[in-house]
């Protein structure tokens, strides 16, 4: 938005231009709606929230250097140098000015959702497009109705290809992030029970991860997994539909030493050395490299992905013990791959310390039991379970296990109980906090 004059950003957004900012001074190069990382070039967007309205606080990012503020029109325009705009709904505004700059930039934009896998998927596209054209994604989880814009707007000009995650909590959210990125290509990793508390059934995730697929703009393509039969009631025919996987369009036909991998594409043989070998990440590969075909990029070579932390790192410590830190959240899909990927590559005693999975409905004591069982069936040597839900995984585990009630407790024991050699997966949902058994583990290496 660097070029933008302050009346064309404020016709954007659908704001009032209360006050310019000085003469002379470029337009923004980005959003935040944080006050305390508002500084030079920044637009501040003050946003109502259930306790506090972050427009009161525009002051303090004015002071800081900021370009500008977007506040509510309900509130006094603040002191300051710099531009100040005022709209009826400072998040709708928002929303419209990053719908407005995504297609000011032009840019091949791509939008990844599913219930789990979303973000490595992301990670792994965003790598094999890099070499090829100037690509931007989504920072850390910039994912949702106020993330997905600022992520938008974060892009600099000359920016060719947009790879947006996008979440979902509910109804019409996938539709509403849509609706801003208007997205070329559209991929749907899977579709799991996650948030079954809330949507009540796997066919209503799937109708709203199919958001995506419904409002694509005509001509777009959408990447689907293979034989998923729940998606198949949302699919169009002015939309090409690429599926990936096993018996896909897209497959893995070949895997060699080295993370090398060769993808049958439709027809076209491609050839890539990944830099990790999780086979729940080979497949988002497949994924990855149809979104990337979709928006005219043909992938090869090496492809070096720096994942987002706390999703599969491994973190090999002083005294012989591996960490694979993958606390960031947990569902049934993700922790059976997670445990699946431990049998393969651990090394010594297998330990997983497995917390409850959240929003799971009325099963939710079934699912953690079939967790449990598959740790037995994939040979985990000791289970550390943490939290009220994951309790129950023992209840299908015959090794040796162990029930604490929090991480907490979970970080004390811990260190007692790994030794030299071991591996220890540690996941749960994000609220279960996990990091901190990561972090002792960590502290009694040394």
């Amino acid at each position: 938005m660097r070029e933008w004059t302050p009346e064309q950003i404020a016709a954007e957004a659908g704001a009032r231009l209360v006050q310019p900012p000085p003469r002379g001074a470029a337009g923004p190069a980005r959003a935040v709606v944080d006050s305390r990382q508002a500084g030079s070039g920044d637009l501040f967007v003050g946003l109502r929230g259930q306790h506090a309205d972050g427009g009161e606080f525009a002051p303090a990012a004015l002071a800081a250097g900021a370009w500008g503020v977007l506040i509510g029109d309900w509130l006094k325009a603040p002191d300051g140098d710099g531009a100040v705009l005022a709209a009826p709904d400072p998040l709708a505004a928002l929303q419209r000015l990053a719908r407005a700059w995504r297609r000011e930039l032009g840019a091949r934009t791509v939008g990844v959702t599913g219930s789990t896998g979303k973000t490595s998927t992301k990670d792994i596209l965003a790598a094999l497009l890099a070499p090829h054209v100037a690509t931007v994604a989504s920072p850390a989880n910039l994912n949702t109705e106020i993330g997905l814009p600022l992520a938008i707007l974060g892009a600099p000009p000359g920016t060719e290809a947009l790879v947006l995650e996008m979440a979902m909590r509910g109804r019409d959210q996938i539709a509403e992030l849509t609706a801003i990125a208007e997205p070329d290509a559209g991929v749907i990793v899977n579709v799991g029970p996650v948030h079954l508390q809330l949507m009540g059934s796997l066919e209503a995730i799937a109708a709203a991860k199919a958001e995506l697929i419904r409002d694509m703009p005509p001509g777009g393509t959408a990447v689907i997994p293979a034989g998923e039969r729940l998606l198949e009631a949302h699919l169009r025919d002015d939309l090409d539909i690429v599926t990936f996987g096993a018996g896909g369009d897209v497959r893995l036909v070949e895997v060699r030493d080295g993370g090398r991998v060769a993808i049958d594409a439709r027809g076209e043989r491609i050839e890539l050395e990944l830099s990790y070998t999780q086979a729940h990440n080979r497949l988002n590969t497949l994924a990855a490299v149809a979104a990337a075909l979709a928006i005219g990029v043909r992938p090869a070579g090496r492809v070096e992905v720096p994942f987002s932390a706390m999703r599969g790192e491994r973190i090999d410590l002083p005294n012989g013990v591996a960490v694979v830190d993958d606390c960031y959240n947990a569902n049934p899909m993700s922790m059976r791959a997670a445990l699946d990927e431990l049998a393969v590559t651990g090394t010594g005693r297998r330990v997983a310390v497995l917390g409850d999975m959240l929003e799971l409905g009325e099963r939710e004591l079934d699912f953690h039991r079939e967790v449990g069982a598959h740790a037995a069936q994939r040979g985990v040597d000791l289970l550390v379970t943490v939290g009220p839900l994951a309790a129950a995984m023992l209840d299908a585990y015959d090794g040796e296990g162990h029930a604490v009630a929090d991480a907490g407790e979970a970080a004390a024991l811990l260190p007692e109980l790994v030794e030299p050699g071991d591996t220890v997966l540690v996941k749960a949902s994000r609220g279960v906090g996990l990091e901190v058994v990561a972090a002792a583990l960590g502290e009694a290496a040394g």
